[in-house]
């Protein structure tokens, strides 16, 4: 469908074509799943349209509620239209429950619930596997000044209010997420790449019990089977939402 556009990037889950409108690009949605900086692989037919599909359906949810994301419309089922933005090199992840790498380097137990949201940045480097970095180094890498962090801090926070109110609708709990965010051709930052359960880590409500039942990239990073109904069971809750 793009190959007439030409290829500006590939990364592990996504290309990023031109567009006809120098301003703009094409975003492709692939079917692969990676894990572990890429060192798990696999392809999964259909996981491409149904992160874009989930992913267009919450951006038009965030702008709606004025977060400036990079997100125009769609192209079709697995490609968006989006801003073309420069990425900052920094991934931000906000965690409302403690799981994962947090409890790998800390005592919190996994499953504790955190008193205030927790933002942590990283080092968006795959050669150095994105490492966990403070705001000092941000400062002296010159990677954005305080104000642009303290903005990007700032959005973070709206941005999980929005979802955490957003997933629970669709009985889901907002356990941790991953944000990327990039300046556009007049120098504004917005909240870019893609929401969905690649990037986000979420907890069936619907369970009883407290029983922990992922639906999203965990049922793959653990092997957990299931991953592709996972995603379809997120779509069809957002489709009958909204």
């Amino acid at each position: 469908m793009n190959s007439k556009f030409e290829l500006i990037y590939e990364g592990k889950a996504k290309k990023v074509f031109a567009h006809e409108d120098s301003d703009k690009v094409i975003i492709e949605f692939k079917d692969d799943a990676t894990a572990f900086n890429a060192l798990k692989k696999a392809k999964f037919e259909g996981k491409g349209e149904l992160n874009c599909l989930i992913s267009s359906k919450i951006f038009e949810f965030l702008i709606k509620n004025k977060i400036p994301t990079h997100y125009l419309g769609l192209q079709n089922n697995n490609s968006m239209i989006a801003q073309k933005i420069k990425i900052i090199p920094l991934e931000v992840v906000l965690r409302n429950t403690a799981y994962g790498s947090l409890c790998k380097q800390t005592l919190i137990k996994p499953g504790s619930v955190l008193e205030s949201p927790l933002i942590d940045f990283y080092l968006k480097n795959d050669d150095l596997n994105d490492p966990l970095i403070t705001k000092d180094r941000i400062n002296l890498l010159k990677i954005i000044n305080n104000e642009e962090l303290e903005f990007i801090s700032e959005m973070t926070l709206k941005i999980n209010k929005l979802l955490k109110t957003f997933f629970f609708n669709i009985k889901l709990n907002l356990v941790d997420f991953k944000l990327e965010f990039g300046r556009n051709i007049k120098g504004e930052i917005v909240l870019g790449d893609e929401i969905s359960p690649d990037n986000c880590r979420l907890w069936d409500l619907s369970q009883k019990n407290g029983t922990i039942v992922s639906l999203d990239k965990d049922r793959f990073r653990n092997d957990l089977g299931g991953f592709i109904e996972a995603y379809s069971e997120i779509s069809k809750r957002i489709n009958n939402f909204i």
